[in-house]
């Protein structure tokens, strides 16, 4: 299985929850490939998962600059591909990740599991589990 991870941070949250996705995910025997969004190409969305993380910002939105782009980018290419998505936050209740999820369901792709989001700094072993659970 392949799995794109593609990831925008401002604090370093965002990131480390990547990085310890990209561990689960390869322990349960994924192909990995982890992408900050600077780096990331469209053609990054042909892959068995796209697990794509984002922190909270403003009033709960997408980061503006770097992600919401790329989201526009890839949005018209995600029907009928597996996504999952995560992200940080340090203020409000989720809300744009359920923005975020709307989103993707209404674009035409599947949410592989349900999405993750961790209030400010995240631990190692949630982050793991779920990666392993997108590689299912």
């Amino acid at each position: 299985m392949k799995i794109n991870i593609i990831y925008w941070s401002g604090t370093g949250n965002t990131e480390a929850m990547a990085k310890f996705i990209e561990e689960g995910a390869k322990g349960a025997g994924a192909e990995v490939t982890l992408k900050a969004v600077s780096e990331a190409e469209a053609a990054d969305v042909d892959c068995d998962v796209l697990c794509l993380g984002c922190s909270s910002m403003g009033d709960e939105v997408l980061e503006e600059e770097e992600f919401e782009p790329y989201m526009v980018s890839i949005e018209g290419n995600l029907q009928g591909k597996k996504v999952a998505l995560f992200g940080s936050y340090g203020w409000g209740d989720g809300q744009w990740m359920r923005d975020w999820d709307e989103r993707i369901t209404k674009a035409g792709a599947t949410l592989v599991s349900e999405s993750l989001i961790v209030n400010e700094a995240p631990a190692g072993d949630e982050c793991k589990a779920f990666g392993a659970e997108i590689a299912k």
